[in-house]
């Protein structure tokens, strides 16, 4: 059973009972990240996120790891591009000692100057392991070509000069006015009762502000291109995309579909074609990256470099391939099954419960239940297939980004399709 309420002047609080098992999930959900941040503060979600784990007011870091090692738990953070989580996992009879761990994290982080500059020369690292990481840098100057110039362009992370720069009174100001009330959700799925659970949060969270400024939400434009970036590296890495719909669509189903049969899934076209088939590529897929008022569906490949130009050429077929001819109906029905499955199956356990419960509430303010979803997916047509290709991938790509070396590389933007009009409704 699935219970929301509002407490302490607009936070939510979203619980599922699964009194079947011993554990409960329960996680902080802010509803800011890294694309509200001004081009000077670039990775400072990410950076807080970090200073948080570094200690409160009353507890140092190493007593929060004694702490939470002291019940067994588990406890973790992440930075998104337009949200923040932190969440821990707990046997049912830690779930205060949890609660008060995760309050304090979040509501008295001490931002201690030390610990902020030693911070930096860690971010900085993983900033530098970025680089080194070729699968990663070439989605990073992806994104970054893709919206250029918007806040979803620029890496969580920031980079050297923002990071750098940071100083406790920049972090605690930036930090006051995201963590209100307003701003959080808290879910939990597990062996939990949610009058106890709520009466807790509303002890454990009283000091959280009331209200914050608002943030405005600036409608991300994509920009055309092709970007080669030379890199001596033992094999080229390619990103492609065009633009995909808005987290709340009503066609957001019929395109999830459509990316499992384009390149979602190991059945998948562009897996079969490029990969079993004709052996150019150990790694191709395709995924969609969704957001509140936009998206990208996104293709990678990491092949030889005197290939690049062959697998790009596929992936462009495919693409056109999808817009021309209906999906054959047991093509589809593959990819429902697949689809289906995968959903139900991430759903087992109380963290996966407990982060469904949060997503739902942060993409569309109500739960959408599982049977909902499943009919949704079952209702799409082949017609519907079609119609959604037509509008996403019938010009093919819009940026194309190839990261390794360059010499001899034979690509254009006009052999590509790149600068054509595309338009998603």
């Amino acid at each position: 059973m699935i219970v929301r309420e509002v407490v302490n002047d607009g936070l939510r609080l979203i619980t599922e009972s699964m009194p079947h098992v011993r554990s409960i999930s329960i996680g902080l959900w802010l509803t800011r990240g890294s694309r509200h941040e001004g081009p000077s503060q670039s990775g400072i979600s990410h950076f807080i996120e970090h200073m948080l784990f570094k200690g409160s007011t009353s507890r140092s870091a190493q007593e929060i790891a004694q702490a939470i090692d002291s019940i067994g738990g588990q406890l973790d953070a992440f930075t998104a591009k337009e949200y923040a989580g932190y969440y821990v996992k707990v046997l049912d009879a830690n779930l205060p000692e949890a609660l008060d761990i995760l309050s304090d994290l979040v509501l008295r982080p001490a931002f201690r100057e030390e610990d902020i500059e030693r911070e930096k020369k860690v971010v900085l690292e993983e900033i530098k392991m970025v680089e080194d990481t070729p699968d990663d840098l070439v989605y990073e100057l992806f994104t970054q070509q893709f919206w250029k110039g918007h806040a979803l362009g620029r890496p969580i992370l920031g980079v050297p000069d923002s990071v750098s720069a940071f100083t406790a009174d920049e972090l605690r100001g930036f930090f006051e006015q995201a963590y209100v009330a307003p701003n959080v959700v808290i879910s939990a799925a597990g062996n939990l009762d949610h009058p106890q659970l709520r009466s807790l949060v509303e002890t454990a969270f009283a000091d959280l502000p009331a209200t914050g400024p608002p943030v405005s939400w600036v409608r991300p434009d994509m920009a055309p291109k092709l970007d080669i970036r030379n890199k001596e590296l033992e094999q080229s890495h390619i990103c492609l995309g065009t633009a995909a719909y808005q987290q709340d669509h009503p066609d957001r189903y019929v395109s999830y579909l459509l990316n499992t049969i384009f390149g979602g899934s190991m059945s998948s076209r562009l897996f079969q074609h490029i990969r079993e088939e004709r052996g150019l590529a150990y790694a191709v897929s395709s995924g969609q990256h969704v957001y509140r008022d936009g998206g990208a569906l996104i293709v990678y490949a990491g092949c030889a470099t005197n290939s690049v130009a062959q697998v790009l050429d596929l992936v462009v077929d495919e693409m056109r391939g999808l817009a021309e001819t209906a999906v054959p109906a047991e093509e589809l029905q593959r990819a429902k099954d697949h689809l289906k499955g995968s959903l139900m199956l991430s759903l087992e356990n109380t963290s996966s419960r407990m982060s469904q419960l949060a997503r739902q509430e942060l993409f569309f303010g109500e739960q959408v239940g599982l049977d909902e979803i499943l009919e949704s997916i079952d209702c799409v047509t082949t017609e519907d297939v079609q119609r959604v290709a037509q509008d996403l991938l019938a010009d093919g790509p819009r940026v194309v980004t190839v990261l390794g070396p360059s010499a001899g590389l034979d690509l254009s933007a006009e052999r590509l399709g790149i600068g054509l009009a595309n338009v998603v409704k």
